[in-house]
């Protein structure tokens, strides 16, 4: 029996408790030097929800969750679950006002979150928003300090004790309509909205990944670096208590160290992204790891390119899928897998999975036929409910027929392969003509040279936008602006061809990975006006 057909009708907590009860003492996360059962994320789980329910938390409030990738998110996020209330994932490295807005405008009435990170005083920082946010009510903290002196902040721990054993109220939610987190978008080119998704969203979701890649309860999981959003939550833990895997946790977007772990712990599937895997390429070309128990590679976030695919092949060993989803999506919508062949794996985000129709519709919102560009529209059991305070979005993103309009622009081949071409807003015009970021990335991803390459869009006077070749070179390689525009010359047409080249060492990226085209196209704009003009 296919797992969406096992789990239809499940709630995210009824999920656990099946497993935790069939699979109690089975490997669920292995964590540093820990290893953390089903069973006891399940219990620590019911302990939190239990100490949390005494506090006057319920069904439908709002419990922001700040914590980097460690078990205690996911007991935390269960224990949301288990009271009906909403878990609200943020990311530990948001700037404090992007922090504040989301506390702010979920209206979260408890926090659980690290007590230091990255140099920042959580405990500090949380102490002086308890005191502006009216809605926020208590704060637990993950860590070893003495809070003996506020009554509205707990320790993660003694929460645990202190719920042990203790029962709570039950609630019955119905999966279809009831809530069960508040995701915030990247925020790539604008700000980031709560994307609302159901029980029903993301368990559905989760089980037709598992069946698309078809893990099983042998597979070992890893790189997913950050719980905070749709990919890490509905595949990274979602998927593995489906099927009885494993989830190897490291936080932080270190290529080296993610090696090292799958190593250690002879994973067998790694979850990534792109801009991860370049780095990981590089890393285990210079350093070999033994990586014979990996299987797949499965690439989410943007399309792989072929200089990529053939590096990740060639470093690691491993067979490469690739998925295509949104936060809006509840996770993955579409998947290329080794069986469809290496060429649709490198210049397609695959087919639908079963359960989600995709079309391109046009400006209008009228289907265009095969082989049309247009933008992308999904429909499927893990789109969202909608955006968290915002009719209006909601409704702009939305079609009469259930439709969510993406904001991607894509093609459907005769076969069903979904081509990713880019985003709506993405798009650049150079003198009249539409530029699509992708294509000329692709070429410049070729160049031996180029280890990461984005193109954005410069205002100027004589040409309308200028198409800037933003390039992170290869360690050590010598190349300079003018092979870079001659090497696009040979392939492009001349409007795709950047007018100038600008070198970095490294690109502005989401918590998931995209590079911040926003702020990078900022970034250029302030580095062109402090220098002379010096061409490519």
């Amino acid at each position: 029996m296919a797992l969406t057909e096992r789990w239809k009708g499940s709630t995210v907590a009824s999920v656990l408790a099946s497993r935790g009860t069939s699979d109690a003492g089975a490997p669920f996360v292995l964590f540093e030097n820990d290893v953390v059962t089903f069973g006891q994320v399940e219990s620590r789980a019911e302990a939190l929800a239990a100490s949390l329910h005494s506090l006057g938390v319920e069904a439908g409030d709002r419990i922001a969750i700040v914590l980097p990738a460690c078990p205690e998110f996911l007991v935390a996020v269960f224990a949301a679950a288990k009271l009906g209330a909403v878990a609200v994932p943020m990311n530990p490295r948001l700037t404090v006002p992007d922090l504040r807005y989301m506390l702010r405008h979920s209206e979260a009435v408890a926090a659980v979150t690290v007590e230091r990170y990255h140099g920042t005083d959580f405990l500090h920082l949380f102490e002086e928003l308890i005191a502006q946010l009216p809605e926020l009510q208590y704060v637990v903290t993950v860590g070893e300090e003495d809070l003996w002196y506020d009554d509205r902040i707990f320790q993660l721990e003694d929460l645990l004790s202190a719920g042990e054993g203790r029962d709570y109220e039950a609630v019955s939610l119905d999966p279809e309509s009831a809530l069960f987190a508040i995701l915030y978008t990247s925020g790539t080119t604008g700000k980031p909205k709560g994307v609302r998704l159901t029980h029903a969203n993301v368990v559905g979701t989760a089980a037709a990944g598992v069946d698309a890649l078809g893990l099983t309860a042998g597979d070992r999981l890893a790189g997913v670096t950050g719980l905070f959003h749709a990919f890490g939550i509905v595949h990274g833990i979602l998927g593995p208590i489906l099927t009885g895997a494993s989830l190897v946790l490291h936080d932080g977007f270190d290529g080296a160290g993610v090696l090292d772990l799958m190593a250690r712990h002879s994973v067998t599937v790694q979850l990534s992204v792109p801009a991860l895997l370049r780095v990981q390429a590089y890393e285990q070309e210079m350093a070999p790891r033994d990586l014979s128990a990996l299987r797949l590679v499965v690439a989410a976030g943007a399309p792989i390119d072929e200089a990529l695919y053939r590096r990740v092949r060639s470093s690691m060993g491993s067979e490469i899928a690739v998925a295509y989803g949104l936060t809006e999506t509840g996770g993955a919508v579409a998947v290329a897998l080794p069986a469809d062949g290496e060429e649709n794996v490198r210049q397609t985000v695959g087919r639908a999975i079963p359960g989600v129709d995709l079309r391109i519709v046009d400006p209008s919102g009228a289907p265009l036929p095969v082989e049309s560009v247009g933008e992308i529209a999904v429909r499927g059991p893990g789109v969202m409910e909608g955006y968290h305070r915002q009719p209006v979005e909601t409704a702009g993103a939305m079609d009469s027929e259930g439709f969510l309009l993406t904001g991607d622009l894509g093609m459907l081949d005769e076969m069903g392969f979904l081509h990713l071409v880019g985003r709506r807003k993405e798009v650049i015009i150079r003198s009249g003509f539409s530029v699509h970021p992708r294509e000329v990335e692709e070429r410049l991803l070729v160049h031996p040279a180029v280890q990461d390459a984005v193109v954005v869009g410069l205002a100027d006077d004589a040409l309308g936008e200028a198409l800037c070749a933003c390039v992170v070179p290869v360690e050590g390689a010598i190349v300079d602006g003018d092979e870079i525009v001659q090497w696009c010359s040979l392939t492009l047409a001349d409007y795709k061809t950047p007018d100038l080249v600008r070198f970095l060492d490294a690109f502005p990226l989401t918590g998931t990975g995209k590079v911040r085209r926003a702020e990078l196209s900022r970034m250029v704009r302030a580095q062109e006006l402090s220098q002379p003009d010096t061409g490519a």
